[in-house]
């Protein structure tokens, strides 16, 4: 059994590029239960495997979320989407997380909203079976389709909030994205499109048929992206205005359906 030092596991990881490399080692070793897997924590870090998914989970809005190998690692800078939705619609009962990944959004908004309804969906199996381990304290849904295919068609007309983390990095960019991500995340959870936008069109036009009179769809983009999001919502209908954070380089779009149609 080797036994490594923190000084040791730090010299490690900045020798192959960790960047936080002192924050890292402090999470591979108060998650490790013996020296052994420490070193293979640390093995799995240097081949290049994202730290969540050496970990097995991801801290998002103070919730400790699983992240199993190939689903999508929940970022940081979409705790500004949750942040949203919850100031948008904070007395929703019937929430969707679509394209969910690893369930974190949906896991995030059923723990601030106490006793709403939560329904998850993801095309991915995989995300599917981990999503449904992060919602299940909160007795959350996860489905398995394509976007709004995916759900109960008793959720039309009824959703308050609808959160929507879409792939939006255009297809020939994938290929330009970290290793971490390119190499380890499932290509369906990474790629919009030519532009990027391809999903959130989709779920842009399908939305107002499931939200609730004045619900919400909210929708992460980039600053490249966003004044054309902003015009396909308005165009689908939704009464439209955009979130920037400029401490997370985070941009929402939120759009609202009429309280009443016609």
């Amino acid at each position: 059994m080797r036994f490594l030092s923190t000084p040791a596991v730090v010299t490690a990881l900045r020798s192959a590029g960790c960047v936080f490399a002192e924050d890292e080692a402090e999470l591979i070793l108060s998650s490790a239960r013996t020296p052994d897997e420490v070193t293979a924590m640390l093995d799995r870090r240097i081949a290049g495997l994202p730290l969540e998914h050496v970990l097995g989970w991801a801290r998002f809005r103070g919730l400790r979320i699983t992240v199993d190998p190939g689903v999508f690692v929940p970022r940081r800078r979409t705790e500004f989407l949750v942040e949203q939705a919850l100031a948008a619609a904070p007395g929703a009962s019937l929430v969707v997380d679509l394209c969910c990944g690893s369930g974190a959004v949906g896991a995030a908004l059923a723990a601030a909203l106490d006793g709403a309804a939560l329904h998850a969906a993801d095309i991915e199996p995989t995300a599917v079976r981990c999503a449904r381990r992060n919602v299940a304290d909160f007795g959350g849904h996860v489905h398995e389709g394509d976007l709004f295919a995916a759900l109960p068609g008793t959720l039309l007309g009824r959703v308050d909030l609808l959160a929507a983390n879409v792939p939006y990095v255009p297809t020939d960019e994938v290929p330009l994205l970290p290793p971490e991500a390119r190499d380890h995340e499932p290509w369906v959870a990474l790629d919009g499109g030519a532009d990027g936008l391809d999903i959130l069109r989709r779920v842009a036009a399908e939305a107002p048929r499931w939200l609730a009179p004045g619900g919400h769809l909210l929708v992460e983009t980039s600053a490249r992206q966003a004044p054309l999001a902003v015009e396909t919502f308005r165009h689908c209908g939704l009464s439209t205005r955009l979130a920037v954070s400029e401490e997370w380089d985070a941009h929402v779009v939120i759009g609202t359906r009429a309280e009443t149609l016609g």
